[in-house]
Parts: structure tokens; sequence; C-alpha cells
């Protein structure tokens, strides 16, 4: 019977789908709208984010996974569904089988949440994979050879970083510190300095348009608005990019701490080899201005942005789906 294999980036903050023989085929935000008196869901997606901070009492829209792993089972659940049906789920005759990135430090539970939840939702068979792995395939890197290759994801709940070689990774870590609590630093720091309640898609919209990481960065200024928490009332005020850089300092230099941490803890020719290449970052928060060069400061290597370095990850899938036998194989090995 007729099916199609696909590859999913279960991301925090969205989801891709690579279908195969037919490339990415959706990206939406990972949020989902519900009736929270009949638990109806009212919107997925795109449309659901709409409803952020926008809706009525009775309507909350949830984003069931949480620094990279799922803190909502059935909200997942009939998010995947509705994305997987989206894609023409429906048109299949038989149950895809679905290969899904995962962080590479979850528990044997969450990774059994992931494959239920994808099964439910109509999968045949499930396979994980690590998300470094994924983006350093996406990312265009050979690591099927004995040399080394670092990569930095960064997205919305969850920062990895991995050294590769052999097609397999040699040594790794996972923080919860991302996109989102990008976003959170700049939200405290607009309270605690200005006394101004903000939401989460005002912020996000600050770290996109003006933020900076590094020194010699950008010096733009925004108009925000927000809620005077003195008075109750909307008020706007002006922000300057060298006081977002302020704000994200302390999430930033999490991630700047897991890598040198890594990079102290991998063998001496591996690190040559990572020293002479440079350091892949992709993800989402491979865009936040001036990461790559805070990055290359402070570990002192070169360190590259990857072409679409958020569809890394899903790219990564769409190839590893050309030899999925062999991933399942690998999967069964390493008990994922």
């Amino acid at each position: 019977m007729f099916s199609k294999d696909i590859g999913i980036d279960l991301g925090t903050a969205n989801v891709s789908i690579y279908v195969k023989g037919s490339g990415i085929v959706l990206d939406e935000p990972s949020v989902v709208a519900v009736d929270s008196e009949s638990k109806k869901v009212l919107a997925v997606g795109e449309e659901a984010r709409r409803m952020v901070g926008r809706t009525p009492g009775n309507i909350v829209a949830i984003r069931p996974l949480r620094e990279g792993v799922i803190a909502n089972f059935e909200m997942t659940e009939a998010m995947l569904k509705y994305f997987i049906d989206k894609v023409g789920g429906k048109k299949w005759y038989s149950h895809p089988r679905i290969l899904i990135c995962a962080p590479t430090n979850i528990t044997s539970v969450e990774q059994k949440a992931i494959r239920e939840s994808a099964k439910r939702s109509g999968a045949k068979e499930v396979f994980l994979v690590e998300e470094p792995k994924a983006a350093a395939i996406g990312a265009g890197m050979d690591i099927s050879q004995p040399s080394g290759n670092m990569v930095i994801d960064i997205g919305g709940g969850t920062s990895n970083v991995a050294v590769i070689s052999m097609g397999d990774i040699v040594a790794a870590s996972s923080i919860k510190v991302a996109g989102d609590k990008f976003d959170d630093a700049i939200m405290k720091y607009i309270k605690n300095k200005y006394k101004l309640l903000i939401g989460e898609r005002t912020s996000e919209d600050i770290k996109i348009r003006i933020a900076t990481v590094h020194p010699e960065g950008r010096q733009e200024e925004m108009d925000i608005r927000g809620r005077d928490m003195v008075t109750g009332l909307p008020i706007s005020i002006t922000v300057h990019a060298m006081e977002i850089k302020e704000a994200l300092m302390e999430p930033i230099y999490s991630v700047v701490a897991s890598a040198k941490a890594l990079l102290e803890k991998t063998p001496p020719e591996l690190a040559a080899d990572i020293i002479d290449k440079g350091i892949i970052l992709t993800g989402g928060g491979a865009m936040l201005h001036g990461l790559d060069q805070l990055l290359a400061d402070e570990l002192l290597v070169p360190v590259l942005v990857a072409e679409s370095s958020m569809h890394c990850v899903v790219k990564g899938t769409g190839v590893m789906l050309d030899n999925l036998d062999k991933v399942a194989k690998k999967s069964a090995l390493k008990g994922l």
C-alpha cells in the first residue's frame, strides 16, 4: 500500500514537516487555540498564533511543547494530527513512517511521549534522531568522515551543542536556554527598567528587529507599547539596541558556557579539525544579530551561520529519509 515517509522538526516554537519527494511542505508555529470550557480545539499553527494575547477569556492559546519536550500530551497529539492531515495525510492509503528530531539529553519517558504522540497521530513507525545531528546534515556538513564537526543549534526551547564524527555524536550537551528565554529576558528587563508590561509577541519583535549581542552591534531604536504598571494605562516608550544587549547577556552567556565546556571535553584531534573548519550555527536563534561574532570571540574558533538556519533540522531529516532503514537500525541500537 502507498505511503510516504515524513520528517518532522517538532520544535518548541515551530513545527516543520518534510515529505519525501516533495521537500518542506509545512512550517507553522507550535500553538493550539482551545476553548477552555468545552476543551474543543479551535485553531492550530499560524491561525492560533495570531490569537496569542488577543483572545476572550474562554479561548486559551496553548504551546504544547516547552523546553524541547512535550508539556501537554493531548494538545501535541491534536497539533500533530492536524499538521499531518494538512500536508496530505488523509490522502495516503497507509500510515506514514515518521522521523522526528529530539534534543540530545531527553529522558526515556520523554522519548516515549514523542513516539506515542506521533503514533496516535497516524504514524506507522516512529524513529527519533538527535537534533544537532539532523541540523549538521541539513547545513551541508559531511559528518560521515573521521573528522570533527561542531554544530550549535539554538531553537525555541533548547540549545543543543554537539561534536560529530564518523556519522555519529562524539560529545553533546543540551540546555533549556534558547529563543523563549531570550524573549523572557527582554520582557523582564522592560518590566524592571520601565515598569512596563509587554507580551511575548512584542518581546519577539524587539529581538528580531533591533536586538544585538555584540558590543559593536547595531544601534537601532524601536518604539514599543505596553501597559504602565503604575497607572494601568497603555503607553509607548523607545528602547535602544544596546539596552536589549544588556537584557540578553545572562541567557546568551549560558549558551556560550555550554559550547565552551563541550569544546574543552572534545578529543584534541577533533578539536583541531573544528578550529580548521569552524563551528556551524543553526536554528532560529542563529539569526540573533551579533551572536556568531560573540561566539567566535569567546571560543576563539570561526563561527559561521548556516544558510536557511531555521530549516537546517528539517532539511536534515529530509536527507535522512533517503536512508531511513539505516537510521532505523541505528535508532534500535541506541534505544531511541
